[in-house]
């Protein structure tokens, strides 16, 4: 009954959650209009002012001391994008781990950057990382390589990088603005003239634009190091979303999470326009709706389960050992504890299921451990039969498939070393041809002629899921085996849609529960004789 209550209460409190959350959105990207003229301060840019541009590097934040320009912009245009490429000094305290500071003025034309400067931001041009580790070829390395290669390894200690990429910003709005309603986080970086009617624009540099696939390890030989600079105009509520998720992210690391776990998620925000990202929020919304509707009749479905009649156990077996290699990938690249918590919990799942699956029961004599395997019934044994006819079938296409995968990974593909080539020779074979493993539970449904006996409640929020997942595959950064994945299993569902409809509803047969129609029918009749 609370099971009962709680599910219709769910979505009730999802609708809120969403109502709420675009309300949010709402108030960050509209600016607070002023409607008290006293109280009302104007942009300095409708005066349309000739500004400069100033980017420089410094050993300090202080916008006060030594500077080394980088690029000096006198013919500036707020509204110009702009793309400029340079080859930045590195001073020799930098390259001996070392930090270097990035600072970007805007001034009035004519006037000194560094001491008349009416906005400014400093940013860290370098960052601390643990080098990555070295791919190889392992069957044409040599043993200097190898060596060199076992040795870099080792290395745990974090080296001073170059960040390659420099994002700028400046806020470009014209509307007047009320001065006791300006938000906290843009309060800081507002600069108002001397006599206090106008506000100056805001320069930003934008962390977003920082990625760690694109850092640079700065050797000690490096006297010089590439920078890109990126400059376009950003909105109000655009700056005061990325300033929020700043600080969200400064939030994260404080309570243990690296730098590594966010840097995906900064690709949504850069990359996209707003409504993509509403889209991509409420996406993401009903995906973790989906994902605990499904998680629940899942659990609900099994807890329940006493037989497996018309289910294939070798699917079940196959989903388990195939969430364990996509696990231990996940850890071999040092994957976001973001993914690999949620991956961790899904294989004791799945283990769980096995052990339904082949109704196993564990029992201690003392601290020896004993299994015990209940006896199957004739219509099991049926299924099983279906079952492992459908796998030999397979087999004939699977394994020289993935045979030949990994050769040709072995043969052509850099490694880190063996057990990276083993686990991830596993992992493609998962995603190239894991769908493969779905299709016993086709086979078995077509010899059975009925699909009563599979969890379709949970089979249908895993469906919308897949469909979620396919929108996912177009927004977020991913492994092209991964965005692939996520494609191949639309087929199997649409096909498992079709045996739905083929086969009309058996009154006689058992359900994802167990039960039938007819039994509990004359159980009815039972008790009113």
């Amino acid at each position: 009954m609370l099971s009962v209550v709680f599910t219709k209460l769910l979505p009730a409190i999802f609708i809120g959650y969403i109502s709420y959350s675009v309300y949010t959105m709402y108030t960050l990207f509209v600016p607070p209009v002023c409607t008290q003229k006293h109280l009302c301060i104007k942009p300095y840019l409708s005066k349309s002012p000739k500004l400069g541009l100033q980017i420089s590097t410094s050993l300090s934040t202080n916008p006060r001391s030594t500077m080394t320009t980088v690029w000096k912009n006198e013919e500036f245009s707020i509204d110009q994008n702009i793309e400029k490429s340079f080859n930045v000094s590195i001073p020799k305290s930098t390259r001996n781990n070392g930090t270097l500071y990035v600072h970007a003025f805007l001034y009035l034309r004519g006037q000194s950057p560094e001491t008349s400067f009416i906005s400014h931001d400093v940013s860290e041009i370098t960052t601390f990382s643990i080098p990555q580790d070295s791919f190889v070829n392992l069957l044409r390395s040599n043993s200097k390589n190898s060596t060199k290669f076992k040795s870099s390894l080792k290395s745990e200690k974090p080296y001073v990088h170059w960040r390659p990429k420099l994002i700028l910003n400046i806020l470009d709005e014209t509307v007047e603005l009320d001065r006791t309603k300006i938000p906290g986080e843009m309060f800081h970086r507002f600069r108002l003239t001397q006599d206090g009617k106008f506000y100056y624009p805001s320069v930003f540099i934008n962390e977003f634009g920082y990625r760690i696939q694109d850092l640079l390890l700065i050797e000690k030989d490096s006297s010089f190091q590439p920078l890109t600079i990126f400059y376009y105009p950003l909105s109000f509520g655009k700056m005061r979303l990325l300033i929020n998720i700043g600080h969200s992210f400064t939030k994260l690391r404080e309570l243990g999470f690296t730098e590594k776990d966010t840097d995906e998620i900064k690709s949504i925000f850069m990359d996209n326009h707003l409504y993509i990202l509403l889209l991509t929020f409420t996406i993401a919304a009903f995906h973790i709706l989906f994902d605990f509707l499904a998680f629940k009749n899942d659990v609900m479905y099994w807890r329940e389960k006493k037989n497996m009649v018309g289910l294939s156990t070798r699917a079940v077996i196959w989903r388990c050992v195939s969430t364990a290699i996509i696990f231990l990938y996940l850890m071999n690249e040092n994957t976001s504890l973001l993914v690999l918590i949620p991956t961790g919990v899904g294989m004791l799942i799945e283990l769980w299921k096995v052990s339904k699956a082949l109704k196993v029961k564990i029992q201690f004599n003392g601290l020896i451990p004993s299994f015990i395997f209940d006896d199957t019934n004739e219509k099991e044994k049926e299924t099983e039969s279906f079952d492992s006819q459908a796998m030999k079938y397979l087999s004939y296409v699977l394994y020289p498939l993935c045979i030949g995968g990994a050769i040709y990974s072995l043969l052509y593909v850099q490694h880190r070393n063996w057990y990276s080539w083993s686990i991830t020779s596993l992992v493609n074979g998962v995603y190239a041809f894991g769908f493969l493993f779905m299709l016993p539970q086709l086979f078995v449904n077509y010899k059975l002629k009925s699909v009563a006996h599979l969890p379709w409640k949970a089979f249908m929020y895993k469906a919308f899921n897949t469909f979620i997942d396919d929108v996912f595959a177009f927004i977020i950064t991913m492994p092209t085996a991964h965005r692939l994945a996520c494609f191949r299993d639309d087929l199997v569902f649409v096909l498992y849609l079709y045996q739905r409809w083929l086969y009309p509803v058996d009154k006689s047969r058992t359900n994802e529960y167990g039960m039938s129609f007819t039994t509990e029918e004359a159980k009815e009749k039972k008790k009113t004789q």
